[in-house]
């Protein structure tokens, strides 16, 4: 091995030592003091084999090619590196993706490794964070003797170390170069980001300090962006300098050259994405640009959509961006914002698992037999609704069963290596389109995106891309057996099953499944994106998913006999796998349970023209071979229908259909194409790629491909229900079928459910009032004495506010429209809510009228805090107090012989001895035809004037 001094040289003993003691350790050292290319080899040289896991495959074989370049030999021998699609086998050293360790694991939990090195596991990808649970469970279960190394280029060990058992944390002091920072703030204020927009002055302001760090000292000159659009608009603006675009998914020679260290020639400017803060060194680098923008994934799960938001990066972000301008001399970093925002920034980047969608990592966990994940050793749990959604997406395409379980259906997606979704799509498509739904869900799970929002025209256009080409090989490959028929499967005239086996009702609950069709630039597999920042069609959160490679098809019997072979968390690992739940749904009928002549005719339809034309012989659950028992081999779908029915499998919940100038997915949301998009002339949609920036009131289209509606039915399944809904001020009862929430068609419907018009009769109450009821005098007067009794004497009495008597009254079995309601006896409606011993207590707790020293019965107003009873002065006169009322006295109020008030009183007594003078003095001369006597306790009470009284 040659001779390098690098720091992390100075630790390995100390290293070795933590291995040998206690088998697992943190190894903190900051980026360039050789973590990754020195360690390992170093620890390799004892005859232990060592894998080395890294979070981009990028960085993955840059590792891999300078380890093997320190040995002085070929990538191939002692060291060697497996991706996605790509290995060269490795005899003491093997450098792989985060997604193709834990793809591995699944398959073989002995590991075939004596340690294994989790690289930059700060930067918490949920891959990262994932297999490294999984290697806990199998040290714990099946392999005590394999060495856990947890490779972190910050000093935040603290939790890592927790989470090994109290891990040895060894540190390897960098030999730091001194960096500049220079605050380089826009001129004038720009547009914060939103969604995938950035201000274009802002990046003009980014290609004008690239040229400022050019002319202010030597060497090159490394810029960060958020993604790959910003580096081709930047790289468009620095015209007339060598500019290399680093990002996940740049051309091999590309990568090489940024890499490779420059030679005399022109000064380099390299404009790269996150994939270049800490995994990799770009030699010759004496400048950093820092834009301050990073790329996190949001997840609308309510919706399905997901999309990738540019955000303000961490503190901790910029400053390893700092540190690259330093790796082999001093350097100046250049910031594209202010001292004062610096110090406003977060501390740290959010980890993926609290962002991305968990759809993979949920179908990862079902696999390894801890469905909940409440067994697996992460630094931070899921966050339980975006689990819930997850394990919902996985229910509706059969991968799990309802306990969550994974089924054998289900391990089939895992395997495939990529979002459970493009699994599905692949699998059940290969039925219908052959195998050119490999290059569909190749296309799909490509993070590149053009401009043009047609995915078939992206389609033909990147059959030329070798990359591409490679990657549906892979897909082809990993297809079960049984999966793929011809490309054109036999027509034999059938039905069209729905691969989603959604029916009846079920297929609108399903239509809530959610994922992300976008991913975070430089997130690991897991999160479905690349560092290019382009958006992927995962967005979900297996890492295996985006990493998986062709070689990890090992045989799961095996694998199964290993795991049984101890107890404890190993041994229950891939349990309870069962096919039956996957099989009834990939081979149940999306039109099952359907009835009514509109959707019936419709329906019929699916035996005839939809035959023809995407040449199935049945649905995904038949595999393609329900065909093979004859017939004529017909012509495969064009690439539009092939298209369309992958992404319609892949997303159906984005099946979408033209409305007002934009389309209704299935899921409920309204989405619109982008202007003067070709799509516009479609009536219908499959979206594979869209987003719903904060605030829209739409989802954007941002990639989709014309269908038609056989091909939407064959995605969701139809469903036939009644429906009673509160619609324009009155009840409407229809039969109605649809597509999740795009009505089809509809017919009356005669004679609803009463508890669907019980419903809609609460809603339209709801929205319009109780006064939609005739509210007689008798009605009101008696709900203001029950609801009295409820405030004074607590339940039984019924409370009478309007979100009870919503809840309580028995609406549906006396009327069914609004004229109903409107003809409703509300009284004994009242009436009916009292529990026996209230209704026989009525009269003497509240009784309506109360009988005055006159003899005459007055109405007890009970409508305020406190029952009112109103009577003209007269009336009382000799009564010293007013009765009580379920204990509560009444309030008086004393009148006028003209009716109006003229005094308010609790205490009668008090009134007639202190404040009658008064009254009387104003009164008396304005009514002298009533009787004032000047003692009122001792007068006779009257309803009568004085000469009526003679």
């Amino acid at each position: 091995m040659r001779s390098f001094d690098l720091p992390v040289a100075a630790a390995l003993p100390a290293l070795r030592d933590a291995l040998d003691d206690s088998g697992t350790a943190v190894l903190a050292a900051p980026p360039g003091t050789g973590k990754t290319t020195l360690v390992p080899p170093a620890l390799a040289e004892t005859g232990r084999r060592v894998i080395v896991a890294e979070p981009r495959r990028l960085a993955a074989r840059a590792a891999a090619r300078r380890m093997a370049w320190m040995l002085g030999e070929p990538v191939g021998e002692r060291i060697g590196y497996a991706i996605r699609g790509e290995r060269r086998p490795g005899s003491a050293v093997e450098v792989v993706t985060t997604g193709l360790l834990l793809q591995r694991l699944q398959h073989d939990p002995d590991v075939r490794a004596d340690v294994v090195i989790l690289d930059e596991c700060h930067e918490r990808h949920l891959d990262a964070d994932t297999a490294l649970a999984f290697l806990l469970d199998i040290r714990a279960a099946l392999r005590p003797d394999l060495r856990l190394i947890a490779a972190s280029a910050t000093a935040g060990t603290a939790a890592w170390a927790r989470l090994l058992g109290g891990a040895p944390v060894v540190t390897a002091d960098a030999a730091v170069h001194p960096v500049e920072t220079i605050w380089t703030p826009p001129p004038r204020p720009v547009r914060p980001p939103h969604g995938l927009s950035v201000d274009p002055a802002l990046l003009d302001h980014v290609a004008r300090t690239v040229r400022r760090a050019l002319e202010e000292g030597d060497g090159d000159v490394l810029c960060f962006l958020p993604g790959v659009r910003e580096l081709g608009r930047v790289a468009g603006v620095l015209g007339g300098l060598e500019v290399l675009q680093l990002h996940g998914r740049a051309p091999a020679d590309v990568q090489e050259a940024a890499l490779r260290p420059r030679e005399g020639g022109a000064r380099r400017v390299v404009l790269a994405t996150s994939v270049a803060e800490s995994s990799l060194t770009v030699p010759g680098v004496r400048a950093v640009v820092d834009s301050g923008l990073s790329r996190e994934p949001r997840v609308d799960h309510a919706r399905g959509l997901g999309a990738l938001a540019t955000v303000r990066s961490s503190r901790a972000t910029a400053d390893q961006r700092a540190g690259r301008a330093g790796r082999e001399a001093p350097g100046r970093v250049y910031r594209c914002w202010s001292a004062a925002e610096h110090d406003r920034l977060p501390e740290q980047p959010r980890p993926e698992i609290e962002l991305a969608d968990l759809t993979g990592f949920a179908l990862q966990a079902a696999c390894w037999g801890d469905p909940d994940a409440a067994g697996l050793a992460l630094l931070d749990p899921p966050p339980p609704a975006a689990l819930r959604a997850a394990r919902a997406t996985l229910r509706a395409i059969g991968a799990v069963d309802d306990a969550g379980r994974a089924t054998e259906r289900g391990r089939e997606m895992a395997r495939v290596g990529v979002h459970p979704r493009l699994a599905r799509a692949l699998i059940d498509g290969a039925a219908h389109v052959g195998e050119r739904a490999a290059e569909v869900v190749a296309l799909l799970s490509d993070d590149r995106r053009t401009g043009d929002d047609d995915l078939v025209a992206q389609w033909r256009a990147r059959r030329h891309d070798g990359s591409f080409r490679d990657e549906a090989r892979r897909l082809r490959r990993a297809l079960p057996s049984d999966a793929a028929a011809s490309d054109g499967a036999l027509a034999s005239g059938g039905t069209v099953a729905s691969p989603t086996g959604a029916s009846g009702g079920a297929a609108a609950s399903r239509m809530s499944v959610s994922g992300a069709a976008e991913a975070s630039p430089g997130r690991s597999a897991s999160g479905g994106a690349s560092a290019s920042g382009g958006a992927g069609a995962s967005g979900g959160a297996a890492a295996s998913s985006a990493e998986a490679s062709g070689d990890a098809g090992t045989s799961e019997g095996a694998a199964a006999s290993r795991r049984s072979a101890s107890g404890g968390a190993g041994a229950s690992r891939g349990q309870g796998a069962s096919g039956g739940a996957g099989a009834s749904r990939a081979g149940a009928s999306g039109d099952a349970g359907t009835s009514g002549g509109a959707a019936a005719s419709r329906r019929s339809a699916s035996g005839g023209a939809a035959a023809s034309r995407m040449s199935v012989s049945g649905g995904a659950g038949a595999s393609g071979a329900a065909g093979r028992s004859g017939g004529v081999r017909a012509p495969g779908p064009d690439d539009e229908t092939a298209a369309g029915i992958v992404v319609a499998l892949a997303f159906p919940e984005r099946v979408a259909r033209a409305r007002d100038g934009g389309y209704l997915m299935a899921s409920g949301t309204a989405a619109v194409p982008e202007r003067g998009s070709r799509l516009t002339r479609s009536g219908w949609l499959a979206i594979a790629v869209a987003d719903r920036p904060a605030g829209a009131p739409s989802a954007r289209i941002r990639q989709a491909v014309p269908i038609d509606e056989e091909t939407a039915r064959l995605a969701v399944g139809a469903s036939v229900e009644e429906e009673v809904v509160w619609r324009d001020g009155d009840v409407v009862a229809r039969r109605v079928e649809r597509l999740g929430a795009i009505e089809l068609g509809a017919v009356p419907l005669d004679d609803p459910r009463p508890e669907l018009v019980r419903a809609a009769l609460q809603e339209g109450l709801r929205r319009e009032g109780l006064g939609l009821l005739s509210w007689t005098r008798d009605a009101e007067t008696l709900r203001a004495r029950l609801a009295f009794c409820h405030r004074a004497l607590g339940p039984p009495w019924p409370a009478m506010n309007d979100d009870a008597l919503l809840a309580s009254l028995d609406l549906a079995s006396a009327a069914r429209d609004r004229a109903g309601l409107r003809r409703l006896d509300v009284a004994a409606a009242l009436r009916g809510l009292l529990p026996w011993e209230c209704a026989a207590r009525l009269d003497d707790v509240a009784p309506e009228r109360v009988t005055v020293p006159s003899g005459s019965r007055i109405r007890i107003d009970y409508t305020g805090e406190r029952p009112v009873l109103a009577a003209k002065l007269q009336e009382l006169f000799g009564w010293q107090e007013a009765p009580r009322v379920a204990g509560v006295p009444l309030v008086v109020h004393l009148l006028s012989p003209a009716g109006r008030p003229a005094a308010v009183t609790a205490d009668l007594a008090s009134f007639w001895r202190e404040g009658y003078r008064s009254v009387r003095a104003e009164l008396r001369g304005r009514y002298p035809r009533h009787p004032w006597p000047e003692d009122p306790a001792t007068a006779e009470p009257t309803r009568r004037t004085n000469t009526r009284r003679r």
